[in-house]
């Protein structure tokens, strides 16, 4: 499949549920709590419902896993060469805290690879995508597009953590990287601060889902970074228990 015919379309439809989910965001919205505990609004479904209808007429053949959207079995999924992968809202702590740094996110997946992504911050008002081995861009908030790429190797290296979830592990972590400064993100922004060249590791030693980091994963790919687990294997989509291990993403200098 040529993923260069179809990327516009899948901006577009990222846009478009990115409306969706700032015109929520800057309502009086409710919060209510799945079964796991995690926290969903409206703006979750929405986009899920704009973006799965989306990609449908995008591709009627090709299977769609969303986090908001039907569990579907793993004999049923173990099938799958390729699929969408999307979190119609990720960082929905970062939305209901109001940080701005959420993100609507659109991957497929083939072959366990995540070969193309889209990922849009909607109250940032940046967007990012990019296909692997064909570059990745960036439309800044002023709307200019640009390719982005990974930054060089420094001495202090710039490692983006996340402002919920920094754990213990994860600290040790970042100390045994040497001279380091912090840069704070949200949500898949992680993965596209690295992308752009605004940071340069991200160390994740707790829990994420497939669906968290598939179209960042993407775009980091796109722009010259790679994401490896702790064991030194890269991270794949597509397993029985959708829940990554512990992983790193960097620019590919780093592995």
């Amino acid at each position: 499949m040529h993923y260069s015919s179809i990327l516009p379309d899948v901006i577009r439809l990222a846009d478009e549920a990115s409306e969706k989910v700032l015109h929520i965001y800057e309502s009086d919205f409710k919060v209510r709590y799945k079964e796991d505990n995690s926290p969903i609004t409206a703006a979750d479904e929405a986009a899920h419902e704009v973006i799965f209808k989306g990609l449908r007429n995008i591709s009627r053949d090709i299977p769609i896993l969303s986090e908001e959207g039907a569990e579907i079995p793993w004999e049923e999924r173990k099938s799958w060469r390729r699929f969408w992968l999307i979190d119609p809202i990720d960082g929905t702590k970062d939305f209901t805290q109001r940080s701005g740094e959420f993100t609507v996110n659109i991957a497929m997946i083939e072959d366990g690879v995540p070969v193309m992504g889209v990922v849009t911050a909607p109250a940032l008002k940046e967007a990012f995508w990019g296909i692997k081995g064909e570059g990745a861009h960036m439309r800044d908030r002023t709307g200019r597009v640009h390719r982005i790429r990974v930054a060089e190797p420094r001495e202090t290296l710039r490692v983006v953590a996340s402002k919920n979830h920094l754990n213990d592990e994860t600290r040790a972590f970042i100390d045994t990287l040497g001279p380091h400064e912090t840069v704070q993100a949200g949500s898949s922004l992680k993965f596209c601060r690295i992308a752009e060249g605004h940071a340069d590791i991200y160390p994740r030693m707790g829990p994420t889902s497939e669906w968290d980091t598939a179209a960042a994963h993407a775009i980091l790919l796109a722009a010259g970074g790679q994401v490896q687990t702790v064991d030194g294997k890269p991270l794949v989509y597509g397993k029985e228990d959708i829940l990554n291990p512990h992983f790193i993403a960097a620019g590919g200098w780093y592995f």
